[in-house]
């Protein structure tokens, strides 16, 4: 027999049995949707995390209290007796940094704050940064209307702010929010710039930020129980080793550590932060193919159970086949295409429903939308070897049948 009459007859045989074929499908769907769907997710949301860390560039990296990435309550609560960095620390580092550093930056944040001008407010979600003029190089922002904060702002603590795209759309649609007053939260300030837009990245947005003078920050909103991140440029990749080691000595010394105290504080960068978080969701791939794995286990073992029932069914139709000069590799073959039919029809449905779901919760993260080639490949593969793995034993079955035995079943 062809091939393509082989392959006509097993198609027309899975036809005739469409709920149970779908049944079959539906256990190598599962394995497929779940391993898919989590490497879609992961894969998107990393895309969106290494694309939102862009705030460090290169030759910057971060001092704070906390490590980069907490896991569960219990790690954040180890760090939590810790000092907070105070502005006073970040004082004195900055002058030990002087001659090594041209961008020392202090971050201290405030967020769900709401903007209000002229009757309009915007939604309860301004992050407010208190820091310095080097916020915009080493988070990688632009000024796209006004200035940056200057040195005499942080000086004198004025009541000044450089807002985001998101605050000016709602609270100036058709004028310019230079020199206009605004409320924070009840606190007023003069508007001296716009910031470029941004866009968001991993649930955040940068658009809705507003910066002020961090000694302005403190006034309005208090010292208590707030640490300070520091960023820190180095002046240029050359020097960022050199850097990273002083800014450590530096730090000790501005916390007044002895020589045999421990660091209490973290240093962070980009490639560290992608590092750790690449680690987590290396992890997560490991435990989401070994479930996955047995779903396509389980769903293998159902094929192998639904062939073996369609054999005894079939009996005296493949023994009228033999009878009339079916060969035996004409019967195995027809089985096997079954089952790796009915695998990667089962696969196929799973990538789809996988990379949509996927792809509808990294939505959610703001994270770009993805496709797992690799992942995709491999579970194809993956199904055509369980469908021939777990057909070939009613495909054996069912070609080694005696024909006149077969004739005679009922």
């Amino acid at each position: 027999m062809r091939f393509t009459e082989i392959l006509s007859m097993a198609l027309s045989s899975l036809k005739a049995n469409k709920l149970r074929s779908g049944l079959t499908m539906f256990g190598i769907t599962v394995g497929v949707f779940s391993v898919i769907g989590v490497m879609t997710v992961i894969g998107a949301v990393q895309s969106s995390i290494e694309t939102g860390l862009a705030f460090l560039g290169s030759s910057t990296f971060q001092i704070s209290k906390y490590p980069s990435i907490n896991i569960g309550g219990n790690v954040r609560d180890k760090y939590a007796n810790r000092r907070n960095i105070t502005y006073e620390e970040v004082q004195r580092f900055e002058k030990l940094m002087q001659d090594f550093a041209p961008a020392v930056c202090p971050k201290v944040f405030d967020g769900g704050k709401q903007a209000a001008y002229n009757g309009l407010k915007t939604n309860p979600n301004v992050n407010i940064v208190g820091t310095n003029k080097h916020f915009i190089a080493v988070n990688q922002h632009n000024i796209e209307e006004g200035r940056n904060l200057t040195d005499e702002d942080v000086e004198y603590a004025r009541s000044v702010i450089v807002v985001g795209q998101g605050i000016k759309k709602k609270l100036f649609p058709n004028e310019s929010p230079i020199e206009k007053l605004i409320k924070v939260n009840g606190k007023t300030y003069r508007v001296v710039g716009v910031l470029k837009s941004k866009g968001g990245s991993f649930g955040g947005n940068d658009d809705d930020l507003a910066m002020i003078p961090i000694t302005r920050f403190y006034e309005n909103y208090g010292k208590t129980n707030r640490s300070i991140n520091v960023a820190i440029q180095a002046a240029s990749q050359e020097l960022y080793d050199k850097t990273y080691d002083r800014a450590i000595g530096a730090m000790r010394i501005a916390r007044g550590l002895e020589a045999d105290e421990e660091n209490d504080f973290e240093v962070y960068s980009n490639d560290s932060l992608i590092s750790t978080f690449g680690q987590i969701a290396g992890i997560i791939r490991v435990g989401a193919f070994i479930i996955s794995f047995i779903a396509l286990i389980t769903a293998g073992i159902g094929i192998m159970n639904i062939m073996l029932v369609s054999v005894t069914e079939r009996t005296k139709e493949i023994g009228i086949r033999k009878s009339i000069g079916a060969k035996k590799k004409s019967i195995l073959t027809q089985f096997l295409i079954e089952a790796v039919i009915l695998s990667e029809l089962g696969g196929f449905l799973g990538i789809l429903i996988g990379v949509v779901g996927g792809n509808l919760i990294a939505l959610q993260f703001d994270a770009s939308v993805i496709f797992p080639w690799d992942w995709a490949l491999v579970s194809l593969v993956v199904c055509s070897l369980i469908g021939i793995g777990f057909g070939f034993f009613p495909a054996v079955k069912a070609s080694s049948l005696d024909p006149i035995e077969a004739l005679r079943f009922e």
